[in-house]
């Protein structure tokens, strides 16, 4: 019988697929990549000191790439390789862009198959999608592949020419990328503004208005309103101060807390009369289906999910299909969604809910190219969260039901409704400066009346906070109503207070609002905002204050030294432009050769090589320096950042806080910190196994803890040198680096004499008979058996870490500098089979269990929350029952599109 192979990336995705094509198909998942650049140290001997040699690209010869099937995928690809000899057809059914194109096409590379290849694509995992991709299938796009290829090429080069300058003037371990060093260029710019911001103090007086004998219901109702000029006028507002706390806004008149107080005092009882009411329509339409971008920014203003977290919840909807594909730049909706959406929300809401022609929206985004539609619900009817709420729960119904709410909201009538702004004043004699003796008090207040909910009845978009949305508005001033009024009409007003406000610095950004900030500069692509997001909070650029990103002093330093010295690759419009430059080699009007020649080599301008050529002399001390007040100064050192300055005529030093943000580190609280730290030796106790006092110092490289030897009582007849020889027969004191936890002002004994007990021995490895000791480094904390050395995840694991789960590290495939191992993301218990403790762990190509021996990567559907050790063991026997992956050779991909 006839069999057909159906190749697509994730287990879950094939599972779905399966399902739906029947007999004849044998559907298999690749699980992501099978192939990528390796890192150069990972070449094989003879080809280390070649042309592939620094990058793993011959970039002297048509930026040629060698790629390998990564160690954790040849097992898989031998797997392919079977199921492909029994079929008489093969089916590359990877996701439709540039990613899922190079996916298949790296496929291709490695099986070589000898039967028909057919493309096959779909942008939604339903039965219908499916049997009609099965009939329009097509070529490997090898545009969409040129793209691909060219971005990762651009990458390690720019990572691997860039980051090396890092290790060197800043700290090892760092990295840099061209879309990372961007996005942390924007945080840090956003917290150089709050540095430098400068309040200013204004006054502002409201108060609450209503008809003193209202004639008919109507005419009912107290409402607020704001004072908003004096005679010809306006009162000055937030908006009307600039960054330094300066007044620019022209005829503002700022009020301060004598004038208002004297004007609250003199309107009190004051006859008001309406001057002037304005009433016009109200009309507000939906917004545009989710696309990638704007589906990270709601998903986080609305469920507080992270870029990364959203993504991955989003995935899982795709792959078991609820949703289509969810790497989309597009806002448009095919013809069936768009009868879906239209005949669901007048069965749900009313014929009247839905406009007369369907809505269509255009991509906003700079370089938008992605060919897919937007993000909504899958099928050509949609299910209701009503409908799913049984198959799905948690973070995969709330995403789901904010797209099905998006996608049928986008395709309603507008929200009506009328806006109507009102004056009215009072003359009103104050005495108070800058007032005249005389003046017209004028007040305003606006309100909006929905008649019409229409989109609003299912859904409304959220908002990032704006700087000024609170600022010069009163505490009515907000949507409502008001009651009718006509010019001329007498009001009373009554509780006219005097408020004090300060102007508000530039708010951080939020997950949402970055990558808002980097679409709308056309900066990397939607579809990796997430990656980029956690890439730069894993390196310990951006941390988070509730959903605020608040860069680190270390983000300051690497943001300095690339706008100082590589200034054109974290220059937003050059990154856009390569942007545009990789769009147009998709779309073939560009050529990735030549155009990777002139980024690298140069053409125009300087190349990447020769930029980086010449940077030995960066003055590493003054790039890692910032000045916060005269005679004091932030540095950004191996161990953190610290101060160091003149107080009261003494040079100090002393480490800044990790929980106090940039802008905080005021000259006030910097003085302050310096003074409250202490200065010279402080004594810790005595250790009692010695009788040694215990004194904690601040030294060259950081704080440490160290134990005080007293110099014996010699001879004083004794020449320098005999004296210099009993000196060098006392033993040494013990000394020990704090911990990154600790801080010198708030260090124990016991915490010392923790440190000095170190290296601590874990245990003898039962194969070798060798000695394992888990000890703290220049690089961090990490375990030492014979000349093997392994990094820890955490300090604490220096002092818990028990023998098993030393072993069960070794058996893992040795990491490169700078590459820690991971901490488990859970502890399950004893594997029933080996009797080791089985942890999850997040790997390079997604969560995993392990005893320290198995390695079983968890399936789709095997959430981290929520496996148990019953299915982790089930993986793990499954995964030794197939046993060891046989060893391939390595080979260079062939680049032309003849051998394509």
């Amino acid at each position: 019988m006839p069999s057909k192979l159906v190749i697509v990336e994730s287990p879950a995705k094939a599972r779905t697929i399966a399902g739906y094509l029947g007999d004849g198909y044998t559907v298999e998942a690749s699980v992501g990549h099978i192939r990528d650049l390796p890192q150069p140290s990972e070449l094989p001997q003879d080809m280390k000191k070649g042309p592939f040699g620094k990058f793993a690209v011959d970039v002297d010869h048509g930026f040629e790439p060698y790629y390998v099937v990564d160690p954790d995928k040849k097992k898989k690809v031998a797997e392919l390789k079977r199921a492909l000899k029994d079929a008489d057809e093969l089916y590359l059914a990877t996701d439709e862009d540039r990613e899922g194109e190079a996916i298949a096409w790296h496929l291709l590379a490695e099986l070589k198959p000898k039967v028909p290849v057919k493309r096959m694509v779909f942008h939604e995992i339903t039965r219908e999608a499916i049997q009609r991709a099965l009939e329009a299938t097509r070529d490997v796009d090898d545009r969409l592949v040129d793209a691909q290829e060219t971005r990762r090429i651009l990458d390690r080069l720019y990572g691997y020419e860039v980051s090396p300058v890092l290790w060197r003037k800043v700290r090892q371990g760092l990295s840099a990328g061209r879309v990372q060093s961007v996005a942390t260029r924007l945080v840090v710019e956003r917290e150089r503004e709050r540095m430098a911001f400068r309040s200013a103090e204004y006054w502002d007086l409201t108060g609450t208005f209503s008809h003193p004998q209202p004639v008919s219901a109507e005419h009912e109702g107290p409402f607020t309103a704001r004072l908003v000029a004096l005679g010809e006028a306006r009162v000055a507002t937030g908006r009307d101060f600039d960054d330094r706390g300066e007044l620019t806004g022209r005829g503002a008149v700022p009020l301060d807390e004598v004038a208002a107080t004297a004007l609250a005092a003199a309107l009190t009882d004051a006859p008001f009369a309406v001057t002037s009411l304005e009433t016009k329509p109200y009309t507000r339409r939906p917004a545009a289906p989710f696309t990638t971008s704007t589906l990270q920014q709601e998903a986080s203003r609305k469920l507080r999910m992270g870029s990364r977290q959203a993504m991955r919840v989003a995935q899982g909807l795709y792959e078991n299909g609820y949703i289509t594909y969810m790497r989309t730049d597009s806002p448009l909706l095919s013809d069936q969604a768009l009868t879906a959406a239209r005949s669901q929300a007048a069965e749900l809401y009313g014929p009247e809910y839905v406009p007369d022609s369907p809505r269509t929206y255009g991509a906003k985004a700079k370089g938008a190219q992605e060919a897919h539609e937007a993000i909504r619900p899958a099928g050509d009817v949609f299910r209701t969260p009503a409908q799913v709420s049984r198959e799905l729960s948690g973070d995969e119904f709330r995403l789901y039901e904010l797209i099905w709410k998006r996608t049928v909201a986008s395709q309603m009538a507008d929200a009506r409704g009328s806006t109507a702004s009102v004056r009215l004043a009072a003359d009103v004699d104050v005495d108070a400066p800058g007032i005249g003796p005389r003046t017209t008090a004028v007040f305003g207040a606006s309100g909006t009346v929905i008649t019409f909910r229409g989109f609003l009845a299912a859904y409304e978009e959220g908002r990032d906070a704006e700087r000024y949305e609170d600022e010069g508005r009163s505490r009515g001033d907000r949507d409502g109503r008001l009651p009718v009024m006509a010019e001329g009409d007498r009001l009373v007003g009554r509780d006219l207070s005097a408020d004090e406000h300060h102007t508000s610095p530039p708010p951080r950004y939020t997950e949402a609002s970055l990558v808002k900030a980097l679409e709308e500069r056309g900066i990397g692509r939607p579809s990796t905002y997430a990656a980029t997001i956690s890439v730069i909070q894993d390196r310990g650029y951006v941390t988070s204050r509730g959903q605020a990103m608040v860069p680190s002093w270390l983000a300051f330093a690497v943001t300095r030294l690339l706008e100082e010295n590589l200034d054109r690759l974290v220059d937003y419009d050059f990154t856009a432009a390569m942007e545009e430059d990789l769009d147009a080699i998709a779309s073939g009007d560009k050529e990735r050769v030549a155009w990777l020649t002139e980024f690298y080599f140069g053409g125009r301008e300087v190349g990447l090589r020769d930029l980086v050529a010449d940077l030995g002399d960066i003055d590493a001390r003054e790039v890692n320096s910032i000045p916060i007040a005269d005679g004091i100064t932030l540095r950004v050192g191996r161990y953190g950042p610290y101060l160091e300055g003149t107080v009261d005529g003494e040079e100090r030093r002393a480490s800044v806080p990790e929980d106090l943000a940039p802008d905080e580190l005021t000259a006030d609280k910097a003085r302050e910190i310096l003074v409250s730290q202490p200065e010279g030796d402080i004594e810790l106790g005595t250790d009692p196994s010695t009788g040694r006092e215990v004194v904690a110092k601040k030294g060259r490289f950081g704080p440490y803890v160290t134990e005080v030897i007293p110099e014996p009582e010699l001879d004083p007849d004794l020449t320098a040198a005999q004296r210099k020889k009993e000196l060098a027969k006392l033993p040494k004191p013990r000394t020990a680096s704090l911990l990154s936890s600790m801080q010198l002002e708030t260090v124990t004994l016991d915490d010392a004499l923790k440190l000095l007990s170190l290296p601590r021995v874990v245990g003898t490895d039962p194969a070798s008979g060798e000695e394992i000791t888990a000890q703290n480094g220049r690089y961090g904390p990490y375990l030492k058996k014979g000349a093997d050395s392994r990094s820890l995840a955490s300090e604490d694991a220096i002092f818990e870490i028990t023998l098993d789960e030393a072993l069960a590290i070794y058996a893992q495939p040795k990491r490169g500098r700078g590459a820690s191992a991971s901490a488990p993301l859970r502890e399950l218990g004893e594997d029933p089979a080996s009797k080791k403790p089985v942890v999850v762990k997040e790997g390079r190509f997604g969560p995993y269990v392990t005893d320290g021996e198995v390695n079983a990567t968890l399936r789709k559907d095997d959430a981290v929350e929520r496996i148990t050790l019953e299915r982790a063991a089930e993986l793990l026997a499954e995964k030794r029952a197939k046993g060891p992956a046989k060893k391939g050779g390595r080979r260079a991909s062939s680049r032309s599109k003849a051998k394509r």
